[in-house]
C-alpha cells in the first residue's frame, strides 16, 4: 500500500513557503501586552520642593585641620596630639556639636597609609560627617 503526498506526476519540489500568520499573531499579542503594561511601570514620585533660592549662609564654616607628619605625628589645628585617645576625644567633641565643623585631613605624602586610615576610621566611628582629604603644599613637597 503506497501513499501519495504530493501532486501526482512524480514532482519532488520542496515546499519553501512558510506560514507567517501565527508569527504575526504572536507579535501582535506581545505588542498589546507591552502597551497595556507601560502605564503600570511609569509612576511618578510627588515631591514638595521649596520655591525660590535659599538664603546665603551668614556664617563662615568652622574648619578643623588635622595634619599628619611624615613620621605619623598628628597635629590638631597646629598643636601636637600626644596619643590616639586624645585624638578620639577631640573627634568625639566635633561629632557632638549640632552643626559639625568641617574636618580637613592633610597627610604628608610620605606617611604610612595605616595612620591616615586609622584617623578616618575613628572619625567615622565617632560620627564625624564632614571630613575630607585636603592637599597640603607644605607637606606635599
Amino acid at each position: 500500500m503506497a501513499m501519495n503526498v504530493g501532486s501526482g506526476g512524480g514532482e519532488s519540489d520542496v515546499m519553501v513557503e512558510i506560514n507567517t500568520t501565527p508569527l504575526i499573531d504572536v507579535m501582535l499579542v506581545l505588542l498589546i501586552m507591552f502597551i497595556i503594561t507601560i502605564p503600570i511601570q511609569t509612576h511618578a514620585v510627588k515631591l514638595n520642593m521649596p520655591i525660590g533660592t535659599p538664603p546665603p549662609s551668614t556664617r563662615e564654616p568652622v574648619i578643623v585641620r588635622i595634619d599628619v607628619d611624615f613620621d605619623g605625628q598628628i597635629g590638631w589645628n597646629g598643636e601636637i596630639v600626644p596619643d590616639r585617645a586624645t585624638l578620639e576625644a577631640k573627634l568625639a567633641q566635633v561629632a557632638a556639636e549640632p552643626d559639625q565643623p568641617e574636618v580637613h585631613l592633610r597627610p604628608n605624602k610620605l606617611v604610612e597609609y595605616k595612620t591616615v586610615a586609622m584617623i578616618m576610621a575613628s572619625a567615622q566611628r565617632l560620627g564625624v560627617t564632614k571630613i575630607g582629604l585636603v592637599g597640603n603644599e607644605q607637606f606635599m613637597n
